[in-house]
């Protein structure tokens, strides 16, 4: 009998990065899973990291950008054929840094109006859905 390999599971965390109405959107690059894929800043924590910390250091590694870590915005689950995630995203500013492509291929300050536009991973779709809510409520 065949045994079905276990997932990989993952504690992710992305940074929701406003400016005004738009928001920071950025762009998987060729070669990595779910190339070519937008989505928010952020990556996996690490063993002995809080998830505050985990953004920290994923926004400095990828962007180049230190954050201030705030509330969080909406967590999902999501299972892709490879891994089964667990992602929160937290609201966050720019303490200090200028957002530079140091991982991604691409990145783009959106407005919620402009979500249909991108092709997101699926995992963020539920977090692109309240955004869009959010936004047709004010």
């Amino acid at each position: 009998m065949m045994q079905l390999k276990k997932k990989d599971r993952a504690e992710v965390v992305a940074a929701l990065i406003r400016d005004g109405e738009r928001f920071l959107i950025c762009r998987r690059p060729e070669g990595k899973a779910r190339a070519l894929l937008w989505e928010f800043v952020g990556g996996k924590v690490e063993p002995g990291e809080t998830k505050e910390q985990a953004l920290v250091r994923e926004c400095r590694e990828e962007l180049g950008i230190t954050v201030s870590v705030g509330d969080v915005y909406f967590e999902t689950e999501h299972e892709y054929p490879d891994l089964r995630v667990r992602l929160t995203l937290f609201e966050a500013s720019i303490r200090s840094g200028t957002p530079r492509l140091l991982e991604h291929c691409e990145m783009k300050w959106i407005l919620p109006s402009e979500i249909p536009e991108y092709v997101f991973c699926p995992a963020d779709v539920p977090i692109l859905e309240r955004l869009a809510a959010d936004n047709a409520q004010t």
